[in-house]
């Protein structure tokens, strides 16, 4: 007796899986730049596509003030100027049906409204660090021991080595001393530093030297701590800045800054918005929506007293 075997389904494989009821979302970048931006008070709907910030320059200090009698004080000029900040409508949907939702096992709904609130944060957190990168000092390690300082907003040297104790120390001096720049909480300024460039200090033997009779524990937790009066905030995100710069992407991107260094103009809070129904309710979507825009206050100025943000980077 022979036997004949055939397939009780025409092609391929019919499988059937149990579902998992808890969906896992992708995970996303580290945004930090949202946190050092002062929205501008007094601006809103209704006001134009654009906003006048006024900024008040210093008044030069006379070498000499003694006045003898019957000579009239001299008369100084106030200098003022404006730095506009315009706004954009800004935004991104994503579309979905009804049929989904009735069929589907997951709640898409909520799982699309997840992924747009991460988009939406990660795209202000870009936007956001294009305006501290905006102004006119640029710093660029151009050695080991060596940070060059382009005052046009355009670096003009490559780097040749990662950021490390050596210019931390020659940007705060150049913080202080030279641009007059105002900390920005308390007696410290502020970093916000690519992975790349927080390695590039904690691989100093300057700093891991110094840390063995400071705090151990910072090694430990991967964290810098406060160094020459700055303090480090260290993001991931390589589309707000750059993990290789210069020659051979040697360079991690950072930005310094003290006190009122970024400004955004709000007209429209960003929020998530549903699709108003079309097709008899069959076509839905969710969008996120928004009217703002950032500047830097003093973006056209590297003159001391005003210019506040120095921007780690390479030609």
């Amino acid at each position: 007796m022979s036997h004949s075997w055939t397939y009780d389904a025409p092609t391929g494989v019919y499988k059937n899986h149990k579902l998992s009821s808890a969906i896992r979302m992708a995970a996303i970048e580290d945004a930090k730049f949202m946190q050092f931006v002062k929205p501008e008070a007094g601006y809103g709907k209704k006001m134009g596509e654009s906003v006048s910030i006024t900024r008040v320059s210093n008044v030069d200090v006379p070498g000499d003030d003694i006045l003898n009698e019957q000579e009239r004080i001299p008369e100084d000029a106030l200098a003022l100027s404006t730095q506009a900040i315009t706004v954009n409508e800004r935004g991104r949907s994503i579309p979905f049906t009804s049929l989904s939702i009735d069929l589907g096992h997951f709640d898409l709904e909520n799982a699309i409204q997840k992924k747009l609130r991460d988009q939406l944060k990660l795209r202000m957190d870009i936007t956001a660090s294009a305006a501290f990168k905006t102004g006119q000092v640029k710093a660029i390690p151009t050695g080991v021991a060596s940070t060059t300082f382009d005052t046009d907003g355009t670096a003009s040297s490559q780097a040749t080595s990662n950021l490390n104790v050596y210019h931390v120390e020659s940007i705060r001096d150049y913080m202080y001393s030279t641009l007059l720049i105002d900390p920005h909480v308390g007696d410290d300024y502020m970093c916000v530093l690519i992975t790349k460039a927080k390695r590039g200090i904690m691989r100093d033997p300057q700093w891991q030297d110094w840390q063995k009779y400071t705090d151990p524990s910072k090694k430990f937790n991967s964290e810098i701590g406060r160094l020459e009066n700055i303090r480090f905030v260290e993001t991931n995100h390589t589309s707000a800045l750059s993990n290789s710069l210069g020659a051979s992407s040697v360079l991690g991107e950072a930005v310094f800054f003290g006190a009122d260094p970024v400004c955004m103009a709000m007209a429209q809070d960003p929020e998530l918005r549903a699709k108003e129904s079309d097709d008899y309710g069959r076509s839905k979507g969710v969008a996120w929506y928004g009217i703002y825009g950032f500047a830097q206050i003093w973006t056209d100025s590297a003159n001391p007293g005003e210019a506040r943000v120095v921007h780690l980077t390479s030609s």
